[in-house]
């Protein structure tokens, strides 16, 4: 080094950076090397797009977008490869330093140039993971996605690492992938997992595994402390529940309206109604909410009640089902909660009549489900949660999801959008096996929708007929009731999704809409605005 440099430190330490992610120092760098077609690229952005989706900064140096830019006057010979990979481990150690988690897809064929690049990082305190992609040479030749085997076999490409220059097998990598024998899903569990363990991410258990928050389920699961709860609730004054109250209770416990513990109190309640977000108490994240998650009560009900503070028994059909505890009771301003969430007070909207009838008071609280909730009318199997939807979607090693809801059967301009989706997926996103989650509405419905049974048994058509490929689809039903609320239930629909683990959300014309419930034939809502 010149002796008129002097390395100026940051003046930031890795703790004050973490106050701008959440408290915590994610800093590191995983250093993917294995040979060319083994898999380094796709997982690296595999991995990076997993972890955005979950809040966590990272970034992809990849091979040949350094070799067009920063690394373009370097060639292939063993100089210039030494050299190609000091200078990405010094940006990549400079990501790091800043709060990322820097992915790097290099073949890198070298052990020295890797050992050197650990040690950079060992010697400013950033954690280092070297993963290889021992994926068979022949799997990689017979991938050869660039064509560039086919070339070095003929001669025409010189110093090819594995046919004509040698590759150093990791003696002590952190991680060995095989991309012949783990998906792309798999591979990037694995590596989370790998983060995760080393205290640099949340526990891979904790997490959505598609990206996205995780489900927070509020169903009670310990037996003993059901009967503990059940015991308590025969000393609490009983609540009466309706069908499509029991449906929202559903949503909640099954994590679908997650981060909400139950019911909204009146400080939740207001910033759904007026800013669309929610931020709990004892939490700095702020989520997108649009639509109010309330239970009303009557005024004679209230008054059988303790107040706030307050449990109370929650019975449909003369079965204690759940319970709220620490309840809090609020007026329920119905004309001013119709115009914000509809934009209309009119009674003959089907909504709007149903909240005009309900209880003048609101309560919310902490919502306990005591066994899972069941309809028996014999399409309890396609109810799966949130959790259970990732499972479905793991097994059908799905490595990106698009969600479509609906709530009247498949016609031919649906399934035109649902395969063209894929196809955009496959051909311009990269992706290799995009699933469709054909999510119908199961909760309440106005009367002249077709119902539910009606809905499944056609959808169940059309994957036998082939109209949508059943291999690549899973059918499955969305418990919520169905508010006609225009474009701001669209953006419930698609926030739930996510916690099923999808990446995109399908949206047609006049989503949630419906006739101007005035008589004058036109729209409520401008169809295009769900989806703008």
């Amino acid at each position: 080094m010149s002796t008129n440099i002097t390395h100026q430190p940051s003046h930031i330490t890795h703790d004050q950076r973490s106050v701008s992610n959440k408290s915590w120092f994610h800093g590191c760098t995983v250093w993917f090397t294995g040979l060319s077609g083994a898999g380094k690229t796709t997982l690296a952005f595999a991995l990076e797009r997993h972890l955005v989706n979950r809040g966590i900064s990272a970034y992809v140096l990849d091979g040949d977008n350094i070799r067009s830019g920063l690394n373009k006057n370097l060639g292939f010979s063993d100089e210039d490869r030494v050299e190609n990979i000091r200078r990405v481990s010094e940006v990549a150690r400079l990501f790091a330093d800043a709060n990322n988690i820097c992915l790097t897809s290099f073949i890198s064929p070298f052990e020295s140039d890797r050992n050197a690049a650990r040690m950079l990082h060992s010697q400013n305190n950033l954690p280092f993971f070297e993963v290889f992609l021992a994926t068979p040479i022949e799997v990689c030749e017979r991938r050869d996605v660039k064509g560039l085997y086919k070339r070095a076999r003929a001669g025409e490409i010189k110093n090819f690492t594995g046919i004509s220059a040698i590759y150093e097998n990791p003696t002590n990598p952190d991680l060995i992938l095989n991309t012949e024998l783990y998906s792309v899903q798999e591979c990037v569990t694995q590596c989370v997992q790998m983060l995760a363990k080393a205290g640099l991410v949340p526990n891979y258990d904790e997490v959505n595994p598609f990206g996205g928050p995780m489900p927070k389920e509020l169903y009670v699961t310990d037996p003993v402390e059901v009967q503990k709860l059940k015991a308590e609730c025969f000393n609490l004054p009983h609540l009466d529940i309706a069908e499509l109250d029991l449906q929202w209770i559903q949503t909640l416990a099954e994590g679908w309206a997650t981060p909400l513990n139950g019911f909204m109190r009146e400080n939740e309640y207001l910033q759904v109604l007026y800013f669309g977000q929610l931020q709990l108490s004892n939490s700095s994240v702020i989520t997108n909410f649009s639509i109010p998650i309330v239970l009303a009560v009557s005024n004679e009900d209230k008054e059988r009640f303790n107040g706030n503070g307050s449990s109370i028994a929650l019975v449909y059909k003369n079965n204690i089902i759940g319970m709220l505890r620490n309840c809090e009771f609020f007026p329920h301003r119905k004309e001013e909660r119709c115009c914000h969430i509809f934009g209309t007070n009119h009674i003959n909207h089907p909504s709007i009549e149903m909240i005009m009838s309900s209880g003048d008071w609101l309560v919310g609280g902490d919502l306990k489900v005591f066994e899972r909730i069941k309809w028996n009318d014999g399409l309890d199997r396609y109810r799966l949660t949130p959790k259970e939807l990732h499972c479905e979607l793991l097994k059908m090693k799905a490595d990106s999801v698009f969600a479509f809801q609906l709530r009247n059967p498949i016609h031919n301009g649906h399934a035109l959008l649902m395969t063209e989706t894929r196809q955009q997926l496959l051909e311009k996103h990269g992706y290799n096996n995009p699933v469709l989650l054909l999510h119908p509405l199961g909760g309440w419905t106005k009367s002249d929708d077709v119902p539910l049974n009606v809905r499944i048994a056609q959808h169940e058509a059309c994957l036998d007929e082939g109209v949508l490929d059943r291999d690549t689809t899973l059918l499955a039903i969305f418990p919520s009731p169905m508010l006609y609320a225009g474009p701001r239930e669209v953006q419930w629909h698609a926030r739930t999704r996510m916690l099923a683990g999808a990446q995109y959300y399908i949206v047609g014309r006049d989503p949630a809409g419906l006739p101007h419930p005035n008589g004058t034939g036109v729209d409520l809502y401008d169809p295009s605005h769900g989806a703008k």
